[in-house]
């Protein structure tokens, strides 16, 4: 038996033994002093565990807003240099956004009490499943450092990308931000982006243009030529060198191909373009060149299929 349930059993066989109400009064108060020592310690261990949870909440807090100042900040002091390239704001920037996030967070799992040394421990032990669970997200930062180094484009450029096309917005550490010629926002992952073809339409000084046209077989070739000349002669915004140039690029069963080509500064391109189009078209019209249109052969003619007799 218990020393209580001793003493207790005691009273009751033995009622006159004088030290009994003694025993029982100490076991009484050393039972309920006991209890008093184990709710303290509980109420103590609530208290620094709610005392933790408010100092990790408080380091949350100044850890996001903490994040978000140095970014700002980052960029602010990119955007004083001589040569101010947003594409390396961007990408600085967020690497410092997410560097003050992590040191947050490990100095909140050491207020609540977890041994950063033993979880750098088990990350390393753990690197290889880590590895092939980050491999896509690492890859895109690799990516996005490769970008940075070589520059295939930069924020402003109207690239080609991933089958994506639109106008570079923002560079970071796991996506290119474009923006389509419909205004839509596309996120492409820089691994993805730098591992594909890009095409950058930008990072040029000029760039050229070629017009095809069909005419058909019975129209004077040296006069749609001469005609096509006197279009692009017109158009003052083309470039004298390389010096445009008009010919018969191919000959197809229903019509001749003749082509122009001629080069412009890259910014009024699409306006020099279209414009040259409509002044080309006009040209044929007036030297009376007639455009050929698609043909279609017919098949020959097969044999009627043999009439079956109706039934009565």
């Amino acid at each position: 038996m218990k020393p209580a349930t001793n003493i207790i059993h005691t009273a009751l066989t033995n009622p006159l033994s004088p030290k009994l109400p003694n025993q029982i009064t100490a076991t009484v108060t050393d039972t309920l002093t006991g209890k008093r020592i184990a709710l303290a310690k509980l109420s103590d261990m609530a208290g620094d565990f709610a005392g933790n949870i408010a100092i990790a909440l408080l380091i949350l807090v100044i850890t996001l807003w903490l994040s978000s100042w140095a970014s700002r900040l980052a960029r602010a002091a990119f955007g004083r240099l001589p040569r101010r390239d947003e594409t390396l704001r961007g990408f600085v920037s967020s690497m410092v956004r997410y560097t003050v996030i992590v040191i947050g967070g490990i100095a909140i799992l050491r207020r609540l009490g977890f041994e950063t040394t033993s979880i750098i421990t088990v990350l390393g032990a753990a690197s290889l499943a880590i590895g092939l669970a980050l491999q896509g997200a690492l890859s895109n930062v690799a990516a996005g450092v490769m970008i940075l180094m070589f520059r295939p484009y930069r924020v402003g450029d109207f690239v080609a990308m991933a089958g994506k096309s639109g106008t570079v917005k923002r560079l970071d550490l796991f996506n290119t931000e474009l923006q389509d010629l419909d205004g839509l926002k596309v996120f492409v992952p820089n691994g993805k982006g730098f591992g594909d073809v890009i095409v950058n339409y930008t990072d040029i000084p000029n760039r050229r243009i070629e017009l095809n046209f069909r005419i058909t077989y019975e129209e004077d070739v040296s006069r749609a030529l001469a005609a096509l000349q006197a279009a692009m002669a017109g158009e003052p915004r083309l470039l004298k060198t390389p010096a445009p140039w008009a010919d018969v690029t191919d000959l197809q069963p229903d019509a001749v191909i003749v082509t122009l080509r001629a080069w412009a500064d890259l910014e009024p391109y699409w306006d020099v373009r279209y414009s040259l189009l409509k002044a080309a078209r006009e040209a044929l019209t007036r030297a009376g060149v007639a455009v050929a249109y698609p043909t279609q052969a017919s098949a020959p003619n097969a044999p009627a299929p043999a009439s079956t007799p109706s039934k009565a």
